[in-house]
């Protein structure tokens, strides 16, 4: 009977190992650049492509009027016309460097606030209701203050970008902190992982997921804050960025300008995630062994 016993237990061990073997043995490979293209390039440029035939064919067939909707035509010659006047990737830049550096800058306060308002219960009383309140609270809201705080300057911007940004990354984090099952706590801390070291070994890997998503948010209102402020703070000591373009189409009451301005702005935001957002996301899930097969 004890013997039967223990071959039962045997055979119950054994069918565990290999259960665990299977899932170590789970084939993690690196997509290549072809299926990467086809998978994730492709679809969007398909769509891309169906929309601009639409609107072609509206206004082709004179369902929408010219003055409404230019046609593609008006919008290329726009787009060449700053290309022969070497202006588009200057304007570009401008926007361009000027919401990263706010991003960066939104990521350096916003990860420790994020941090002490998950881990301080205090803290997260006091200072929680209020991040959530500035993260829905427009950030073309700032806009006013901020000008005359600052005057028409990159620290207005900056202060616009920051407002706009850091309650989303301290969000973000916060929630991925509050998904970190306790098991992982209390293994951190018998194995010495407390204070910093807990936090950095422990709290912020197992939180990565939720700090990611937030991140991704992060720099989706900075990107929306600093166009508001670029449009609604127009001055030439700021440089033409891709906003002040709008606002300058719509003032010159140039149709094909302001929707080359748009088309740009959403080329920017969905570039930005294409190259760094979706490659650090895959990298996680990857890492986890949750992108067997991409």
């Amino acid at each position: 009977m004890a013997s039967t016993e223990t071959k039962a237990k045997t055979d119950d061990l054994a069918g565990l190992e290999a259960g665990l073997d299977a899932l170590d043995a789970v084939e993690i490979r690196r997509t290549p650049v072809r299926e990467v293209l086809f998978r994730k390039v492709l679809p969007p440029v398909l769509a891309v492509t169906l929309v601009l035939a639409v609107w072609q064919v509206l206004v082709s067939a004179g369902v929408a009027d010219e003055a409404k909707l230019p046609p593609l035509s008006a919008v290329g010659d726009s787009l060449a016309d700053m290309w022969l006047k070497g202006t588009l990737f200057e304007v570009i830049w401008t926007s361009v460097s000027r919401g990263l550096l706010g991003f960066l800058l939104a990521l350096a306060i916003g990860t420790p606030l994020g941090l002490l308002v998950a881990r301080v219960k205090f803290v997260r009383a006091a200072i929680g209701p209020i991040l959530s309140g500035l993260q829905s609270l427009p950030s073309v809201a700032w806009v006013p203050p901020a000008v005359l705080w600052f005057g028409l300057n990159d620290a207005m911007m900056f202060t616009v970008i920051l407002l706009g940004a850091v309650p989303s990354i301290a969000n973000g984090l916060v929630a991925g902190v509050d998904q970190v099952p306790p098991l992982f706590l209390r293994a951190g801390r018998t194995l010495g992982a407390t204070g910093f070291k807990g936090v950095w070994h422990v709290v912020m890997p197992a939180a990565l997921p939720g700090y990611l998503a937030g991140l991704k948010q992060g720099w989706a209102f900075s990107w929306r804050s600093l166009m508001a402020a670029e449009i609604i703070a127009s001055s030439p000591d700021l440089g033409l960025g891709l906003g002040q373009l709008l606002e300058n189409g719509r003032n010159n009451i140039d149709l094909p300008g302001v929707f080359l301005a748009i088309i740009l702005i959403l080329v920017v935001g969905i570039a930005i995630d294409l190259l760094i957002f979706s490659p650090v996301e895959r990298w996680v899930l990857r890492s986890r062994g949750l992108l067997a097969r991409s």
